[in-house]
């Protein structure tokens, strides 16, 4: 692949230079053309496989259908893969409702090779909906490849807002949060939890994790990152509390004051939300 991401700036005002050109960077990258023909493959060969054996057999159409995921670096392990997919999700035994990482549970829904007796490459829309994934996860990876907070915090983006919105009950969606290392690492930052909080018990870390959101953003709730000045808010709140960390105590008094605005800024929305 040979796009290359324009980021000259990095920290939260390298954020807003991604995001006033993300559109332009995003349209470069989906014309490279190694990225078209691995596409255009799958999207050839997606409607003829009909077992996960099937697919983990054929390296190129897996590479891109963990991609989807970004579980690109599991796709050397087919065996592991073929098991998740053939377990599916319905039954608690399940390797995918086992593991911590719920990124293979969406995975193996998404297939649905153990789930249903038709799978779901036989859909007339589902290579396009795995290949708009692949195009948003490979991008993040090219984003992360020179600077990992970013990627963090343009999936953080698309997957917050995508949990807020869904059906799920709040506890259900903490518990993915919690099981999606990509977003805890983002909540986990935003909130200045420590790296020790994942040591607790999960069910007091859901408890933790409440009461430091409702501190920080006004609700216990993920549903409230629906709305999305909030959802900017914990991105920014995310980038400002990194840096300040990667950068250490000295020389960052600027970025602390605009944490310290960040925060006075939000005690005052919480404020209007109430009056």
């Amino acid at each position: 692949m040979t796009f290359s991401p324009v980021l000259p700036l990095s920290g939260f005002a390298g954020w807003g230079v991604l995001k006033r050109t993300l559109d332009t960077q995003k349209t470069a990258f989906n014309a490279d053309k190694a990225m078209k023909r691995d596409m255009d493959y799958f999207r050839e060969k997606i409607g003829s496989i009909s077992t996960a054996q099937e697919l983990v057999s054929d390296r190129r159409l897996l590479t891109v259908a963990l991609g989807a995921f970004g579980l690109e670096g599991d796709v050397g392990n087919k065996y592991f893969i073929r098991k998740v997919l053939e377990d599916g999700t319905l039954t608690a035994s399940a390797l995918a409702n086992r593991l911590s990482d719920k990124q293979y549970f969406a995975f193996s829904s998404a297939f649905g090779f153990g789930d249903y007796s038709i799978p779901s490459t036989k859909l007339s829309d589902f290579a396009d909906r795995i290949l708009t994934a692949y195009q948003d996860r490979s991008f993040e990876t090219a984003i992360g490849d020179q600077n990992g907070d970013f990627r963090l915090a343009l999936n953080a983006e698309r997957e917050v807002a995508k949990l807020a919105k869904s059906s799920a009950s709040e506890a259900v969606k903490w518990y993915t949060v919690l099981g999606t290392p990509a977003l805890r690492s983002v909540f986990q930052t935003a909130l200045g939890l420590p790296s020790s909080f994942a040591s607790i018990d999960l069910d007091q870390q859901v408890s933790v994790i409440q009461a430091k959101t409702e501190k920080a953003f006004g609700s216990t709730s993920v549903s409230q990152f629906a709305d999305p000045t909030l959802l900017a808010s914990l991105t920014k709140t995310f980038l400002i509390r990194s840096e300040v960390s990667n950068l250490g105590l000295s020389g960052t008094s600027k970025n602390i004051n605009a944490l310290n605005m960040l925060q006075t800024s939000q005690a005052a929305f919480r404020a209007s939300l109430k009056g």
